[in-house]
């Protein structure tokens, strides 16, 4: 086993003082920049919705054609 010096700093305390460090070499956005990448997001969100729901529109409609031509049968 090891024994902790007294000069060895607590983990939490040393954690919270390199993540402070760290924060501060961040380049934070602009609120313009934030603006304009949070409506990327939203855009691209809703086109992939909508993307989403034609083909699940399409296969659903697709499904239900061959299983009234199974049950036509």
């Amino acid at each position: 086993m090891t024994e902790k010096t007294a000069n060895q700093p607590n983990p939490v305390s040393r954690y919270w003082k390199e993540t402070r460090g760290e924060l501060r070499k961040v380049t934070w956005p602009t609120r313009d920049e934030s603006r304009r990448l949070t409506i990327i997001v939203i855009g691209v969100t809703i086109a992939f919705a909508l993307f989403l729901w034609v083909f699940d529109l399409l296969f659903s409609n697709v499904i239900q054609l061959l299983i009234e031509q199974l049950i036509g049968l």
